[in-house]
C-alpha cells in the first residue's frame, strides 16, 4: 500500500483548517480522501468544488438520486468503499 503524508486536523491551519471543517460539518469527520489533498489546501478546494457540483449541487440537471447511483456504482466498480 501506498504512504501518502498527510496533515493531521489538529495540525492544520489557515485555508486547510477551514477546508477540514467544512468537511467535518458534512460528514461528520474528515475522510481518507480529503486528507489527500492536504499538503496544498488549494487543490483540496478545488477538489470538493468539483464533487459538489457533480454530487450535490442542486444546479445540476440530473437528478440527485441519479448522481448518487452513478457515484455509488463507481465506488463499487473501482471496489471503493466511499
Amino acid at each position: 500500500m501506498a504512504y501518502i503524508k498527510t496533515i493531521k486536523e489538529e495540525d492544520a491551519t489557515g485555508l486547510l483548517a477551514k477546508q477540514y471543517q467544512a468537511s467535518r460539518s458534512r460528514s461528520g469527520s474528515i475522510a481518507g480522501i480529503v486528507k489527500l489533498h492536504s499538503l496544498h489546501a488549494p487543490t483540496l478546494r478545488s477538489s470538493m468544488a468539483l464533487y459538489q457540483a457533480t454530487t450535490t449541487m442542486e444546479e445540476n440537471p440530473l437528478p440527485r438520486g441519479v448522481r448518487e447511483m452513478i457515484a455509488t456504482v463507481v465506488s463499487r466498480t473501482n471496489d471503493c468503499f466511499y
